[in-house]
């Protein structure tokens, strides 16, 4: 079965091929997640395979996985000096250079793939991704190239019942949802994938959130911890993207840009339709075969959770300027779909 994406971009690639370039592109990307990884790592060979096509084999994308090349969390000064010339990451990784860079990749209660998309393509989203690496001294070109549905809230050793009961863990946690759960007393770090379980197995973290259940259950986490919690308040959806040292794009053909921004637009689609068709099968499995207790936040630990992110929001905004822009921005515009959603959705039964 084709993917959106093959779909897609053999038909590009055929109407195109008489007007190729003829100068050649290879760019080489290291990934920050392994390509096993369903909707997390799988879409960006599937571009690769895209571009040469649609550019008639000019552009090619040679893929690494992680650590191969460049260490994850070392992509983005590795593409901006020059060292690599691309790299598929998660913006998210960035929060310690770039405080505003964490709502590129996902927001606490904050927008599911569609609006999300909306905002990136169709409102000032974009716009502001790409100010936000130039304002930062960043000498890269940036395109959403995946999203991800919501993920999971989180694995747990115990039960987790009341705020109380969060105090004093040592969780592995992502982004902006890591500083409301610090507010609540955990104590967090952000290891790359691969790192993770060995940490619950030794006992350096008590639990771990990451990705969505089809690929939480390919790291192994309900080997070590069983207690699973919905809905992922800190993750409706994640963007991923790939960065191209800016000297390189500026330097390509007006084609192979072209090629490159509709090919992970496709992919945009291609990854949130891959990760939507992945869960039922993991949730089932989880619980029929691997003990895994699936739970749902109560309606008093979701408006913690709110409420912390609330707080956490405006102390990010206040302290920085560019947070505060682009929070500004996204909240008017998620004010504005508000009408839409509200109207054109049916409840959930």
């Amino acid at each position: 079965m084709k993917t959106v994406l093959t779909g897609l971009v053999l038909a590009a690639g055929l109407a195109a091929q008489p007007a190729l370039a003829a100068d050649r592109m290879l760019l080489k990307v290291p990934v920050a997640f392994s390509t096993a990884l369903p909707g997390l790592g799988t879409p960006i060979p599937r571009v690769a395979e895209a571009v040469d096509v649609m550019s008639g084999g000019t552009l090619k994308m040679k893929v690494y996985e992680p650590d191969k090349l460049v260490p994850a969390f070392e992509i983005l000064d590795a593409v901006s000096a020059g060292k690599i010339n691309a790299g598929y990451t998660t913006a998210g990784y960035w929060a310690g250079k770039i405080p505003a860079a964490p709502i590129f990749s996902a927001v606490p209660f904050g927008p599911e793939a569609g609006e999300y998309m909306a905002w990136m393509y169709y409102g000032n989203g974009l716009d502001l991704y790409q100010k936000m690496y130039d304002q930062a001294g960043y000498n890269v070109h940036v395109l959403p190239c995946a999203v991800l549905a919501p993920e999971t809230s989180g694995w747990f050793s115990k039960e987790i019942n009341s705020p109380e009961d969060l105090k004093g863990l040592k969780m592995r946690f992502f982004g902006l949802g890591g500083k409301v759960m610090e507010k609540l007393g955990v104590a967090t770090s952000l290891l790359p994938g691969g790192e993770i379980f060995p940490a619950l197995e030794k006992g350096a973290i008590d639990a771990t959130e990451f990705s969505m259940p089809a690929i939480d259950q390919r790291l192994g986490f309900h080997k070590v911890v069983k207690y699973n919690y919905f809905p992922g308040w800190h993750q409706q959806a994640t963007v991923f993207e790939l960065m191209i040292n800016k000297d390189v794009w500026n330097g390509a053909s007006e084609q192979h840009q072209q090629i490159l921004t509709q090919a992970c637009k496709a992919s945009m689609a291609d990854s949130f339709a891959e990760g939507e068709a992945s869960q039922f099968e993991a949730l089932k499995r989880n619980v029929e075969e691997n003990g895994v207790e699936i739970r749902k936040w109560s309606p008093e630990m979701l408006e913690v959770f709110r409420t912390t992110w609330d707080e956490v929001a405006a102390e990010e905004a206040a302290n920085d300027p560019f947070f505060a822009e682009v929070w500004e921005d996204l909240s008017m515009f998620r004010s504005q779909y508000d009408l839409w959603e509200a109207n054109a959705f049916l409840p959930r039964f």
